[in-house]
């Protein structure tokens, strides 16, 4: 059993070290109805209580109940809140894009960034991360989307580990119990999206990546083949996504 109480003590810790640094007082945090930001938000109002932005940023394809789901949830912690649509953002540019949901999503979750650092500007604050340990593994993220962020508390806790966490720290249960999803348009659906369930890709990852097992270690332990390789797949394929830019070495003699 994962000991929450201890956890939050040490994320809390991190928070006031990692803004301390900084110089500054505040933070900044997108809230989206989904169970990452509440957890991300609820833990930044223990740690700073009002000397936080919190910013729902809904588009045209969000759905009316993350809207909901996220203002329940703000007032619940006592959150104080601001609305800033990002809809017209994205009707600006979305003859552009031809149609095409990733890339609408993708600019979507890229706008909602621009929104969270401008309000960080305006704020004198520094905008704390949303992406769980599943998410930054696997690259399910968009590189200076929601990935982007200054400081990130929970990128080392697995999603399906999270629900306990959230539950711990009295999330709503509208939270709790809807399906992961990035609401990037209506329905979509993490677990779709990648194919197996966050509670199955997380018994690999934890194998594959915490204990170091090789893929036959994991294959005798009764785990798919193909969820093994799809995984091992996209963990290299989007590793880029969680460092620096790659800047050339120029000898100059």
């Amino acid at each position: 059993m994962i000991n929450w109480e201890k956890i939050k003590i040490q994320l809390i810790d991190f928070l006031k070290t990692e803004l301390n640094k900084t110089g500054l007082e505040r933070v900044t945090v997108g809230v989206s109805g989904g169970l990452d930001s509440a957890v991300v938000s609820a833990l930044c109002k223990e740690a700073f209580g009002d000397k936080m932005s919190a910013v729902l940023m809904p588009s045209q394809f969000s759905s009316k109940s993350s809207t909901e789901d996220a203002i329940e949830h703000c007032e619940k912690f006592n959150i104080k809140y601001e609305i800033k649509s990002i809809a017209p953002m994205v009707e600006a540019y979305i003859e552009n894009m031809d149609e095409d949901r990733l890339r609408i999503g993708n600019f979507s979750a890229r706008m909602r960034m621009s929104v969270l650092y401008d309000t960080s500007s305006r704020d004198k604050s520094i905008v704390v991360g949303t992406s769980n340990k599943s998410e930054i593994l696997l690259g399910y993220g968009t590189i200076f989307g929601d990935i982007a962020c200054a400081i990130n508390p929970i990128g080392e806790i697995y999603k399906s580990d999270e629900f306990d966490f959230a539950r711990y720290l009295g999330v709503p249960e509208t939270i709790l119990n809807k399906k992961p999803s990035a609401d990037l348009w209506e329905g979509q659906s993490d677990e779709e999206e990648l194919g197996h369930s966050y509670k199955e890709m997380d018994e690999v990852l934890k194998l594959l990546v915490d204990q170091g097992k090789s893929k036959e270690d994991v294959m005798a332990l009764g785990h798919d083949e193909a969820l093994i390789d799809r995984l091992v797949y996209r963990m290299k394929a989007n590793a880029f996504k969680g460092k620096l830019p790659v800047i050339a070495n120029i000898k100059w003699s």
